[in-house]
């Protein structure tokens, strides 16, 4: 027997349409291969079990520290402490749904609700000091998992066959696209607008804190604007994922072991908080990217585009 024998080719009823990512989805020519068909499938679970991971743990921030959540819930806001509790309650549960098939796409519909929701919560102040940068991070990374949540949202209708929807189609996704661009942009302003703030978070073994500063700030920029304007978004995507999922890891993961711990990364609330906060900005931008997947990671055209 051949080491490596031909895929057994197959007609898959259930996904008559692969998940291309060249545009959003289209009818496949040819049936797929069963190894086709599988890895697409573990990829849109990975997609799936990252954001519901990443959901669930700022649900569970709120839960163990509300007084600290409550303070960034508006005071016109009626009935706060038990906003807190229900939203934490309510995104947990749907962070579990989005691990079953049959309840996902309901969970992703409510955490996208609930993202959205905190956005436009979050506008008020964000309109009143429009010159304040640190004032519109509530906005922003709110706007980011809320794109995430539409584009998985996208992927698991199309998967499931379900009817169609203005919500989902191709228009929709890259408007969620350039929605999640927008986003990077702000980031990486932000690291223009708090240079040495960034530069102090930058590892001691890292040279040239400040140039390092500046460098990821420009990749946020031109990550976000290369998915605004659909220009090598593959490689966008994946670029910026990659960023955060670093910050992440060389940030804030070591500074619960540093001894003593510096002031960026104090209180314990607040440091919990941004890790948490930086695992949904990695998730959602992991699934803008492997959304893309099947794009060129260079502008010369494939065969299969020609």
């Amino acid at each position: 027997m051949p080491r490596n024998p031909a895929p057994t080719v197959v007609a898959f009823s259930a996904l008559p349409v692969e998940f291309d990512l060249n545009q959003t989805y289209r009818a496949h020519p040819t049936p797929l291969s069963l190894d086709s068909m599988r890895e697409i499938m573990r990829t849109i679970r990975f997609a799936r079990g990252l954001f519901a991971i990443a959901s669930a743990s700022l649900a569970l921030w709120s839960l163990a520290y509300a007084e600290t959540a409550l303070q960034s819930v508006p005071s016109w806001l009626g009935w706060r402490e038990a906003w807190v509790y229900a939203t934490a309650l309510v995104v947990l549960a749907a962070s579990a749904g989005l691990c079953f098939p049959r309840t996902a796409l309901p969970s992703l519909v409510t955490i996208g609700a609930y993202e959205g929701l905190s956005a436009a919560i979050s506008l008020p102040d964000f309109m009143s000091k429009p010159l304040t940068v640190g004032d519109w991070y509530p906005f922003f990374e709110a706007l980011t998992p809320f794109s995430a949540a539409w584009v998985l949202y996208a992927i698991l209708r199309r998967q499931s066959q379900k009817s169609p929807s203005l919500v989902a189609g191709e228009r929709a996704v890259r408007a969620a696209q350039a929605l999640f661009g927008l986003t990077c942009v702000f980031y990486g302003w932000s690291h223009f607008a708090y240079a040495d703030y960034t530069a102090s978070m930058v590892p001691a073994w890292l040279p040239g804190h400040l140039a390092l500063a500046y460098f990821t700030g420009l990749g946020h920029c031109a990550a976000g604007l290369a998915l605004i304007a659909g220009l090598l978004p593959r490689l966008a995507a994946t670029l910026e994922a990659t960023m955060m999922s670093l910050f992440g890891l060389l940030v804030w993961v070591p500074s619960f072991f540093t001894q003593p711990r510096p002031q960026w990364a104090t209180p314990p609330e607040n440091q919990w908080l941004e890790l948490a906060t930086n695992l949904v900005l990695a998730a959602s931008a992991w699934v803008i990217a492997i959304f893309l997947g099947n794009r060129p990671w260079t502008l010369r055209p494939t065969a299969r585009q020609q």
